[in-house]
Formats: structure tokens, sequence, C-alpha cells
């Protein structure tokens, strides 16, 4: 066999190998993503609700204010690349259904100076809290058992958790989850 054909062969494993990689990890990715979901649709957002941080401006803010809305709450640090990508497409998603219900909250994990900074040049037009590393809890709270950034939560109106995604969200995918939120009524809970 020539030299030839012996590189080309091992060039088409090599190739092979990867592609069966890639795709490999993808599954495997999407199984994690979708068993956390499932399992953080199990878990109320009570925890979440209970929580008070400060906001970039130091003053403490209880989430529990915008139970009753449509809450996307993302977890973010600003050294984060792919936090950075999203957070515009989140600012004119705010500016889009802010008055149907919706309300963007971002929670840093991260330095409060860095994300003043940062919030004030990307002209964040949502709540954001600093909950520097003690926001992990939250976080995990929430479903994210991977400790991954960003990590993106959507609550229902009744203050439920309906579907978490793990790292950067498609924002067509979470507008087409969100509008038919912004619909609903918040359901009451049967008390006990």
């Amino acid at each position: 066999m020539s030299k030839f054909i012996q590189i080309l062969i091992f060039v088409g494993i090599a190739v092979l190998a990867i592609s069966a990689g890639f795709y490999f990890r993808t599954q495997l990715q999407e199984g994690v993503q979708n068993e956390m979901a499932s399992e953080a649709k199990k878990l109320s957002a009570e925890s979440l609700f209970s929580a008070s941080l400060p906001d970039v401006q130091g003053q403490n803010q209880a989430i529990s204010q915008w139970q009753g809305k449509v809450i996307v709450v993302n977890f973010w640090a600003t050294w984060c690349t792919p936090c950075q990508e999203e957070i515009p497409e989140f600012i004119e998603s705010q500016k889009k259904f802010h008055d149907q219900g919706l309300v963007y909250l971002g929670i840093a994990l991260d330095q409060a100076n860095k994300v003043k900074t940062f919030s004030e040049e990307f002209g964040i037009n949502y709540p954001v809290l600093v909950g520097g590393l003690n926001a992990w809890s939250l976080a995990e709270a929430t479903g994210n058992r991977m400790s991954v950034l960003p990590y993106t939560v959507v609550i229902n109106r009744s203050g439920m958790i309906v579907e978490t995604y793990v790292g950067r969200v498609n924002l067509k995918k979470l507008e087409k989850l969100v509008i038919p939120l912004l619909k609903e009524q918040p359901q009451t809970q049967p008390s006990t």
C-alpha cells in the first residue's frame, strides 16, 4: 500500500472519529439538559423567591417582588463570553415584552463593581442583582447541577419553574416558550 493511501485512510479515520465525538458530545449535553429541565420542573421556585440580593446600587431586593410576572432568571458573570453574547438579546426581548408582564432578572455571580460597570456599558434595562459566589446555591436549587454559566430559568405567573436552559439561550426558542406564558393567568395553589 502506498504512503499516500495510508495517509488518506488515516485522515478518513480521524475525521470519522472527530465527527463521532462531536455527535456523542451533543447527544450527551442534550440529554443532561433535558434531565435537568424535567428535574427543575418538579421543583418550586420557593428558594429563589425567598432570597434577597443587592442590586448594582447595593440596595437589597427581594426576588419575591416579581412574583405574578413571567420571569426569566439569568445566572451570569461579566467574564462569561456566552453570557455577554445573550445579554443584548435579553435587552431587546425585555423592551418588546415588558408591558405584557415579562421580567428578565439577571443574577450575577461576580464582583459588584464589575457588574455595575458592565450593566452600564451594555445598557441593561432589567433588574440586575449581585449574588457573588453565594448565588451558586440559588442556581443549584433551580436545577443547575453542573454549575454552568450562563444558566437560565423561566418561571410562570404562578411561580413555577417551567423550563431551564444550560448555556447560551436561543432567543427564538425562549420567546416561543414565553409568549404563551404571558397570556396565562396565575394559578392559585390549593390551601392545605
